[in-house]
């Protein structure tokens, strides 16, 4: 019998293990200025284990360091990601990219693939992984939006979900807010009722003065789990290190 575990590495970057299977979600091993993890880099890309895939939500650079993860030993690794990202994959040297469109699907190794609508500053999908009755949903850093409600009609039981909580606002665009906040993360794992959720993407700084400057952000995952307590009491909140591998 598989086991579902997830193992953050940083940021909103997992190791996501389902049906057998071993996935990497939005790799991010370097920093430059302006961007920086705000917690540990808790694996590098020489100590991966061998991976059945790489998803990638979107192309900004805190979920798509390609650059970096070009160093990763096996380069015939299935790449699933966002259409915009697959030129990028390519580059990087990685071949077999396949690029989703929302409620699109893909098959590795018995999981299915689910490319989830999302929004956010640029193009972006959000996936759910599923094998059996088994399923992941791994929210990148989008919003909460009207078509995440389809999930459960469309992919029916959510076991977990890895979920965005920072709200993160850029200052200079009218405050807009391009990611999802705790309240709103919790709503979401109301809706989606897994047995358990684990908040990502709260630690990310742009440095001090771009902290005051540019970005806005909730750097404490508390506020998610005190808002799930609220309005999803049936689901098992935990906030995880990098590092720290969790089986369901």
């Amino acid at each position: 019998m598989s086991t579902i575990a997830v193992t953050r590495v940083t940021h909103s970057c997992h190791l996501i293990e389902i049906g057998g299977r071993t996935f990497l979600t939005d790799p991010w091993f370097s920093t430059k200025p302006g961007y920086y993890q705000g917690e540990p880099i808790a694996v590098s890309i020489a100590e991966l284990p061998p991976l059945d895939g790489v998803l990638i939500s979107h192309d900004h650079y805190d979920h798509c360091d390609l650059e970096t993860f070009a160093a990763y030993r096996d380069h015939t690794v299935p790449f699933v990601v966002a259409e915009t990202v697959v030129e990028h994959a390519h580059r990087a040297g990685f071949d077999n990219v396949t690029g989703l469109t929302p409620w699109d699907d893909l098959e590795i190794g018995g999981v299915t693939i689910t490319a989830v609508p999302a929004k956010h500053g640029v193009h972006e999908i959000t996936f759910v992984l599923r094998a059996g009755s088994d399923a992941v949903y791994f929210a990148g850093d989008t919003l909460l939006i009207p078509e995440l409600t389809e999930i459960p009609d469309r992919l029916g039981h959510i076991s977990l979900a890895l979920l965005p909580t920072n709200g993160l606002h850029v200052r200079p665009a009218n405050n807009m807010q391009v990611v999802m906040n705790a309240e709103e993360a919790a709503e979401l794992t109301a809706l989606l009722a897994p047995e358990l959720a684990i908040p990502h993407h709260y630690a990310f700084t742009k440095g001090w003065l771009g902290d005051r400057l540019i970005t806005a952000s909730d750097r404490d995952p508390q506020h998610y789990l005190e808002a799930a307590r609220k309005l999803a009491p049936d689901t098992t909140v935990r906030i995880i290190d990098p590092g720290v591998r969790v089986e369901l």
